[in-house]
This record gives C-alpha cells, sequence and structure tokens, in this order.
C-alpha cells in the first residue's frame, strides 16, 4: 500500500511539472510553425535586434568565379533549361550585346527559367555581377 501511494505521489508532481512546462512548450511551438505574416522577418521592425547574419565568406566579398563555382555552373555548364553556357560565345553574344545593366538586372532579379540571383541568397549584388562578369568574360 505505502509503495501505491509513493507511486501514485511520484506521478502526481511529474504531472504537475509536466503541465507547467506545457505552456511554455506549446507557445514555443506555435512560433515556429507560425504562417509566415506571422513571423518577424529580416527587415521587419520587430526583427531590428537581431544581428544580420555575417556573409559566407566572413564578410569579404567571394570572386565572380567562386559565385560561378559555388552556384552558376549547374546550369551554365550544361546550359540547363535555356542557360547561355559558360564559355559559349554563340550562346552569350546576342545577350551580350544587350548591355552588362541588362545582363545584371536578369542575374539579380531573375529572367525567364533563372531564379533571383541563380538562388545565391546570401550573394550581394556585387557578388552576382562579379559572377555575370566571370562568366561572360570567359564566352567572349
Amino acid at each position: 500500500m505505502k509503495m501505491i501511494v509513493s507511486l501514485v505521489a511520484a506521478l502526481t508532481v511529474g504531472a504537475a511539472a509536466a503541465m507547467a512546462q506545457a505552456p511554455s512548450v506549446d507557445k514555443e511551438i506555435a512560433e515556429r510553425i507560425a504562417p509566415v505574416d506571422k513571423t518577424c522577418m529580416q527587415g521587419d521592425k520587430c526583427a531590428a535586434a537581431v544581428a544580420a547574419a555575417p556573409a559566407a565568406s566572413g564578410g569579404a566579398p567571394r570572386s565572380g568565379e567562386a559565385i560561378f563555382k559555388a552556384h552558376c555552373t549547374t546550369c551554365h555548364t550544361p546550359g540547363a533549361a535555356g542557360a547561355p553556357k559558360f564559355g559559349n560565345a554563340a550562346d552569350w553574344a546576342p545577350r551580350i550585346a544587350k548591355g552588362m545593366d541588362t545582363l545584371y538586372t536578369h542575374a539579380i532579379n531573375g529572367f525567364n527559367a533563372m531564379p533571383p540571383r541563380g538562388l545565391c541568397t546570401d550573394c550581394s549584388d556585387d557578388e552576382v555581377k562579379g559572377a555575370v562578369d566571370y562568366m561572360t568574360s570567359h564566352s567572349k
């Protein structure tokens, strides 16, 4: 009998502790699965206290070649989805003829099948431009 009372007491204490933690856990879960329009995003006032993530290279800009090799080569080496092939002057000539500013704009904002920044979400505008310069300089 004494053992049953001890067991019931232990279960009661354990249940009380779990219930005390439940609201905290429930709140954390609710915050993690909140709809996008309810989440504090970078650039929002609510995110002002959150430090921006450092650049992948530790703050120093990466070279156009490094960006190309890390992000652009996937499509621009085989010419996937109509991407101009790296080193192929015939593919690049009509694009270069439109001017570098147009190429930069397309690379940064996306164009046709190319997503913005070629999906390099941590690339600065200058790094994207460097990758464009690298590809075009090897395709003339």
